[in-house]
């Protein structure tokens, strides 16, 4: 299917992806891994949920870690331009049939939790509480030196029909994955804050969140985070990388948590604010799409993903698949 033309006028604006709630079965361990291995900076514990942001972020967090009996993702957060947009949000939402409801969240304004066409959950805010900058605290910085969350990838058994409604409420496309074959996608790369994508769908089981993106300031700060965790009992959490995506142009590293949430670290990329820039098309075969220098992904990048609260997960539409490392 053709890569749907950029709509500038979506229905309620967007700014970026604004944060992840992951469901973690313990959360002393996963609080020693998110704040004193990557260096996320911990701004709240209350209950059972610990706030974190990155380095260059005043929003009050990025991550919130819950929990839980077993590991999941509840939601996906987008951050709105204003508080207007929320109601339009909600009118459109309705109109669609989608599920909508008003939640209370610690730390935000309205908030508006909805799922979209694949069941996946979405939550819309406009306000969150503002924390004096620290990004030129340079005594916080450890770990990989985290500077701010970039990205979502989430796995769909439609890529086409994700990049359909996602286009719909202002998402551009930068780059895509198609299969010759079919002519269907197999995967996209989609924008609103001007790099490559605030969230990216891959065809699999889904729906699925792949990984989490944080961006850090230099291919260095990836190598001493792999000195980090090979020698701080987190060798075996290292997955794939470092290397760089021919997608993206981005210098890459995949770790998991311990509950096996995926987290990409992150840099590189380009700029996309040009809302008529043409998209990338790479092919299926090409090797150096997902890797243009590097080790092959291994087979668990393709197959592992974290659940969604509530959501059914099926397979995929598209059969095609590209050569997998064994």
């Amino acid at each position: 299917m053709p890569i749907p033309m950029p709509n500038l006028y979506p229905p309620f604006n967007i700014v970026r992806l604004s944060h992840v709630e992951f469901i973690v079965t313990d959360l002393a361990r996963s609080r020693a891994f998110y704040a004193d291995t990557l260096g996320l900076q911990v701004v709240a514990e209350e209950g059972e949920r610990i706030y974190l942001r990155a380095m260059e972020e005043r929003g009050h967090h990025c991550v919130i870690l819950r929990q839980g009996p077993k590991a999941e993702v509840s939601m996906l957060a987008l951050k709105l331009y204003s508080e207007e947009d929320l109601d339009k949000a909600w009118d459109w939402l309705c109109e669609q049939g989608l599920p909508v409801e008003w939640v209370e969240r610690p730390h935000q304004g309205r908030t508006l939790r909805t799922r979209d066409p694949s069941g996946m959950p979405l939550e819309f805010y406009f306000q969150m509480e503002r924390l004096p900058p620290i990004h030129q605290k340079y005594a916080l910085y450890h770990g990989v030196k985290p500077l701010r969350i970039d990205h979502f990838n989430c796995f769909s058994t439609d890529v086409d029909a994700s990049v359909e409604f996602y286009n719909r409420i202002g998402f551009r496309v930068t780059e895509y994955t198609e299969d010759d074959e079919s002519g269907r996608l197999w995967a996209a790369w989609m924008h609103r804050k001007g790099g490559v994508h605030d969230i990216a769908f891959t065809n699999g089981r889904g729906p699925r969140l792949h990984h989490t993106a944080f961006w850090v300031p230099t291919p260095l700060n990836i190598i001493d985070l792999l000195d980090l965790m090979s020698t701080t009992g987190y060798l075996a959490n290292i997955e794939r990388g470092p290397g760089r995506h021919g997608i993206s142009n981005a210098f890459f590293l995949y770790i998991l948590d311990p509950d096996g949430h995926r987290i990409e670290i992150y840099c590189s990329d380009y700029q996309t604010v040009d809302p008529d820039l043409e998209p990338i098309k790479w092919d299926l075969k090409d090797p150096q799409r997902q890797t243009l220098w590097g080790a092959p992904a291994p087979r668990s990048w393709f197959e592992h993903g974290s659940v969604f609260t509530g959501a059914r997960v099926e397979e995929p539409l598209l059969k095609a698949q590209p050569i997998i490392a064994p």
